[in-house]
């Protein structure tokens, strides 16, 4: 896949680095925030979700517990990150945009990988695969890291310690042209291996940004009902970003 060589440094040659990156044990919260959501718009029990965008499946650990899971994602490196930390769920290389598998699920998840979509055309195409893959009734839900309304240059600093790796960074979030659809957040990686000397990576990420009321209009046109919440996380402010939901019509009890 062409768009495969085009991601970031990070879902490429340092995509074994992401354990040291971002812990599964950070994303406990938040993951219980997104079952929470899709079962209170959900008229039924739902019992198996499709995650398009997974990553590194640290929101798949958590969910795991609760779901079935089937886990899409473009680069080859995180789904082998993810299928250590996850053996037991099913993984799949696929295109958010483009993936068609077939069958039908309780439940959709796209977490902050639905950011790389940058034109509203992108977004759509994502949208629409999840529509196509949540049966009537079902919910899909979609976290993107801000929303225009909200955004807001900002800078931060993370990673951890593994067992012979650490890993440190520098990430700076901002908008060139706020009159688009896309803002940047560039990453200092400070790589630290056992026996060697630290080095330092930059990697640029190139994101989408669009409007509360535009995430409505699309979620509706894909064929959704559109509903939305305000993301609620213990390390974040109130109201710095939203979630989007779709309700699938069409299901009788």
């Amino acid at each position: 896949m062409d768009d495969e060589k085009n991601l970031p440094k990070l879902y490429r040659e340092l995509a074994d680095w992401w354990p040291v990156l971002s812990a599964p044990a950070d994303y406990a919260e938040e993951a219980n925030f997104y079952r929470q959501a899709i079962v209170d718009l959900c008229p039924f029990s739902p019992r198996t979700m499709l995650e398009l965008g997974s990553g590194g499946g640290n929101n798949a650990s958590h969910l795991k517990q609760h779901f079935k899971l089937t886990l899409v994602d473009l680069a080859p490196g995180m789904l082998a990150v993810s299928q250590k930390l996850n053996p037991e769920v099913e993984h799949l290389q696929g295109d958010m945009r483009t993936v068609r598998l077939g069958r039908t699920f309780d439940a959709v998840f796209i977490h902050d990988a639905i950011e790389y979509m940058t034109t509203e055309e992108d977004l759509r195409r994502a949208i629409e695969t999840a529509y196509l893959h949540c049966r009537p009734g079902g919910v899909a839900l979609f976290a993107p890291d801000a929303v225009r309304e909200t955004f807001k240059p900002a800078t931060s600093h993370g990673g951890h310690d593994g067992d012979v790796r650490a890993l440190r960074y520098l990430e700076w979030t901002w908008d060139p042209d706020p009159a688009d659809t896309h803002y940047i957040f560039t990453m200092v990686y400070m790589l630290r291996e056992e026996g060697q000397e630290t080095q330092a990576i930059l990697d640029e990420h190139h994101c989408g940004l669009y409007g509360h009321e535009d995430w409505l209009r699309i979620i509706d046109q894909v064929g959704f009902e559109a509903h939305w919440r305000p993301f609620e996380h213990s390390e974040l402010p109130e109201s710095s970003t939203n979630i989007y939901l779709g309700f699938k019509p069409g299901f009788k009890n």
